[in-house]
């Protein structure tokens, strides 16, 4: 039988248990998975706590994997057994050894492009696409913060924005991440735990401040990121790392013509086309060597929840994957 990680009440990263789960078989448009790899992101974390009422319990987190296809349901024409696939599910499910999908969300991975890597990248590369295509179209001569530097997001924003010819400008939280992000695409980098980050980056922009500010920290960084904006400049604030932003007088973005947006990747690419086209953007990157996820730290599945300590600790590197063994 295989086992997953479930969560029977919401709290510390200690109340993620593995135990056996019973797995059905693949209805009519359906396939059934065996996992390889299993994508680890704060939204996983807010779940577990308790900041998000959006799984039921218990229940099994996890909102994107990578795996094998095992078994194939009626109608089922696009796939096969065998096949190597990603995906990402809002029905939560990913911690586990096995699972059944739907069909219809599961992406074929070409060739060269390794489990971990897919595991490590496929949502926080859509959530790099979305906020440097969608959110605010980055140009090339664009002034770009991007908070968080060297992390699973920060990393391929500070890549993926350099390459398109923006100025980047990443914030970190120790000395040791200040080279790594500089051999990422940041132009500069600041230290933001012994500088003054908006003091900085108007130095740096010379007064003009940025044209988008990339926020992924949230409260302890918001009212900064808002300061460090230029005449019409866009705050995106994606995630809150640091705890939730607190109320906000929107009258605030007045003086300067600022805009602010919360975005959810599964809003922007909630159709199959442009979906199929974040995707391809991001194979394409990742192939190509242009986005290199280099810093992916790995923990077996039956240990989630010290992949969970990891992530919370915000001192790692990169992204932070979880292995499923071959049966």
């Amino acid at each position: 039988m295989p086992s997953a990680i479930v969560l029977h009440e919401a709290g510390p990263a200690g109340n993620l248990i593995f135990e056996p789960v019973i797995v059905a078989r693949p209805q009519p448009g359906e396939i059934r998975i065996r996992h390889t790899a299993v994508g680890v992101n704060f939204h996983d974390i807010y779940v577990r706590s308790g900041l998000y009422h959006t799984l039921a319990l218990p229940g099994i987190p996890g909102i994107e994997g990578v795996g094998i296809i095992t078994e194939v349901g009626r109608g089922v024409e696009h796939l096969n057994i065998g096949d190597r696939v990603a995906y990402i599910h809002r029905g939560y499910g990913a911690y586990s050894e096995e699972r059944v999908l739907p069909a219809a969300e599961a992406i074929l991975i070409p060739e060269g492009i390794d489990d971990a890597v897919v595991a490590a990248t496929l949502l926080k590369g859509l959530t790099a696409w979305v906020l440097l295509h969608e959110v605010y179209a980055v140009q090339a001569g664009d002034w770009v913060l991007v908070h968080a530097a060297t992390g699973g997001v920060g990393t391929l924003l500070s890549q993926w924005a350099s390459h398109l010819g923006a100025r980047v400008i990443g914030t970190v939280g120790s000395d040791h991440k200040m080279e790594l992000a500089r051999g990422q695409g940041c132009e500069y980098v600041i230290q933001y735990r012994r500088e003054d980050f908006v003091a900085r980056v108007h130095e740096i922009t010379r007064g003009e401040g940025v044209h988008v500010a990339y926020d992924a920290v949230g409260k302890d960084t918001f009212m900064g990121s808002l300061a460090c904006l230029g005449p019409c400049g866009h705050l995106a604030n994606f995630g809150q790392a640091s705890g939730p932003v607190p109320p906000f007088d929107v009258a605030a973005l007045f003086p300067k013509s600022n805009s602010l947006s919360r975005p959810s990747v599964f809003l922007h690419l909630r159709t199959t086309q442009k979906l199929h086209t974040a995707v391809a953007a991001l194979f394409n990157m990742l192939g190509d060597r242009i986005l290199r996820p280099e810093h992916i730290t790995t923990f077996d599945l039956a240990h989630a929840a010290q992949a969970h300590r990891e992530l919370e600790s915000r001192s790692r590197l990169g992204s932070v994957i979880l292995t499923v063994r071959t049966q």
